[in-house]
């Protein structure tokens, strides 16, 4: 997904990060310096938090001491509890105990790095077992003394939750700070907060938020205080020694799933919630388009052929006005 604004009377700030690119963009032009100090505070602080492959992380800690309980830090504590309510309000198709899983597919390392094993065929990923999750339920968490204990060989894997919440967070700390409108895109998932533009943000969605402005997508307008995530299948992926691996795997098998789709877009309320919508609908498959409009959530699903199909509001193609 890419985000694309008028620049005139806007401030904007691009960076590179995790294996995307931040956007930062302010409706008042001579915020978007301080706001994208904010931003790296943010995107700094959740990355020694919870990435995977930092071995000083306090995630690697507590994957570490799994079978032991670990009191971890307030930061750490939000992440947990976002990303407990995602795998609750999924029945557990977004599960943060997919991290074995994930290495047992080759995703052990940044993305970059796996991107540069694809051009030689030797380093390619063999496959030796598919891990399914052991479950969200098998976590032990009080969130009253920031308690937390996995069972042992459970590893934790916040990826795309922590992302988002990281989005949400970033964006609520600038029109705090700042008391400016701003929207905040971490690798193409969207988080806005204060004043929009009179006529909204002005987003324009691809399956990679990357991509040039030409790339086929729709241009929708999301407004102030919404948010907007995409999941796909077609972005972080790598070839293994029988085919192509990606990151977003079905919980209950440890497989990358099997999906109709290869892109899901939703508008929600939050980032996270966002997140969690658009990636259990590509896990979901075809039960995706019923469950997205139960919750009445707006959201546009690609098919693997490019056919596009719209759900609880999203406006058709031609149309530039999308709620959240």
């Amino acid at each position: 997904m890419n985000e694309r604004t008028a620049m005139i009377g806007f401030g904007r700030s691009v960076f590179p990060l995790w294996g995307g690119k931040a956007v930062i963009v302010t409706a008042v032009p001579q915020a978007i310096n301080a706001a994208r100090e904010l931003v790296r505070a943010e995107t700094a602080a959740m990355d020694a938090a919870c990435s995977r492959f930092r071995p000083d992380s306090e995630l690697t800690r507590v994957n570490a001491a799994a079978g032991e309980p670990v009191q971890v830090s307030g930061l750490f504590a939000e992440v947990v509890s976002a990303a407990l309510r995602a795998a609750a309000a999924t029945d557990g198709d977004v599960d943060p105990t997919c991290g074995a899983g994930l290495e047992a597919i080759g995703y052990d390392r940044d993305i970059e790095l796996l991107w540069e094993d694809d051009a030689h065929p030797a380093a390619r990923i063999i496959v030796h077992e598919y891990i399914p999750a052991p479950g969200w339920q098998t976590i032990g968490w009080n969130p009253g003394t920031r308690t937390l204990r996995v069972p042992p060989g459970c590893r934790l894997d916040f990826g795309a939750v922590a992302k988002a919440l990281t989005a949400d967070r970033a964006a609520e700390s600038v029109t705090r700070r700042l008391g400016c409108g701003v929207l905040v895109s971490l690798g193409g998932d969207i988080a806005t907060a204060g004043p929009a533009p009179d006529q909204g943000w002005r987003i324009r969605v691809t399956d990679d938020h990357r991509a040039p402005a030409d790339t086929p997508g729709q241009t929708i307008t999301l407004p102030g205080g919404a948010a907007l995530a995409t999941s796909s299948t077609t972005v972080r992926h790598w070839q293994g020694q029988t085919g192509t691996l990606h990151h977003v795997l079905d919980p209950r098998t440890g497989r990358p799933a099997q999906s109709c789709w290869r892109t899901v877009t939703v508008t929600a309320a939050t980032c996270v919630d966002a997140n969690t919508a658009a990636t259990a609908a590509l896990i979901r498959s075809h039960d995706a388009v019923p469950w997205l409009a139960a919750q009445s959530l707006p959201a546009r699903l690609v098919r693997h052929d490019g056919t596009v199909h719209t759900v609880a509001g999203w406006p058709e193609e031609e149309k530039v006005q999308a709620g959240a």
